[in-house]
C-alpha cells in the first residue's frame, strides 16, 4: 500500500529485516572452544577446559548440538560451568584426540592417558531460557 510520501511497505520492510538481522546478531556468537583431560596413574592430573569469543568468523557446516538451560546471564562459560557434565559429554560425543604412554620397569608401572578435543568453533544462540550450541564442521 502506498502512502502520500513513498512506498510505505517497502520502507517497513526493510526496518523489519534490519532488526531482525541485529538481534540475530546480539544473540548469537562463535566461540573457540578447547577440552584436555589427563590421567596419570590412574588418577586426575588435569582437566581444563577452554571457552573464548572467536575473532574471526567461522567457516563451516552446524553438526551437532546441545540445549542447556540459561539463567540470567550471556557469559557462556558460566552456563557451561553450571552444566558441566552434560556439557563434557557432549565434547565427548564429538570425538576426542585419544593418547597413552605406558613405561614398565622391574619395578615400577607408569601410565598416561591424555584425552583432547583440539580448539573447536561452536556456534552459539542465546535465548531467554537456554542456549543452543552447535559444533561446526
Amino acid at each position: 500500500m502506498r502512502s502520500r510520501d513513498g512506498n510505505h511497505t517497502f520502507s517497513l520492510t526493510i526496518f523489519s529485516i534490519v532488526f531482525l538481522l541485529s538481534s540475530l546478531a546480539l544473540n548469537a556468537g562463535e566461540y573457540l572452544i578447547s577440552y584436555r583431560y589427563q590421567v596419570h596413574n590412574a588418577v586426575l592430573s588435569n582437566d581444563s577446559l577452554a571457552i573464548s569469543k572467536s575473532m574471526r568468523p567461522c567457516i563451516g557446516e552446524l553438526s551437532s548440538q546441545i540445549t542447556l538451560p540459561a539463567s540470567d546471564t550471556k557469559n557462556l562459560k558460566e552456563i557451561v560451568d553450571a552444566n558441566k557434565e552434560v556439557f563434557i559429554d557432549f565434547i565427548h560425543s564429538l570425538g576426542l584426540h585419544v593418547e597413552h604412554r605406558q613405561k614398565n620397569s622391574a619395578r615400577s608401572s607408569d601410565s598416561t592417558t591424555t584425552l583432547t578435543l583440539k580448539t573447536t568453533c561452536f556456534k552459539v544462540d542465546f535465548n531467554d531460557t537456554f542456549v543452543r550450541i552447535s559444533a561446526l564442521k
